[in-house]
């Protein structure tokens, strides 16, 4: 699984002219499957997003395609975890982790 964190590069001002297109992504994300969780970040990232469990070239291509990195408003760093336990809501990803 990764957790991807993404950092604003640019002025929040110009970054905000770029979240509607950023929002559409992540939906199209979640609509494929590939998203698990994102939400706001602290002060090691301005948004955080948990993937399921897949190729890393896979998830970085995706990334890639965020309207934000395109347009040189953000960057992701990912972190690599194996999960050992998870929440029964996550039973789905617990199967996919098994097999």
């Amino acid at each position: 699984m990764y957790i991807a964190l993404l950092s604003y590069t640019a002025p929040r001002n110009e970054v905000d002219y770029a979240l509607a297109e950023h929002a559409e992504w992540l939906r199209s994300q979640f609509a494929h499957g590939l998203f698990l969780v994102s939400g706001k970040g602290n002060e090691d990232a301005d948004q955080v997003i948990i993937s399921r469990p897949c190729l890393r070239g896979k998830l970085d291509a995706v990334l890639a395609t965020d309207p934000l990195v395109l347009q040189r408003l953000a960057h992701y760093r990912v972190i690599e975890f194996s999960a050992t336990r998870t929440a029964g809501e996550f039973l789905t990803v617990n199967e996919a982790l098994a097999s």
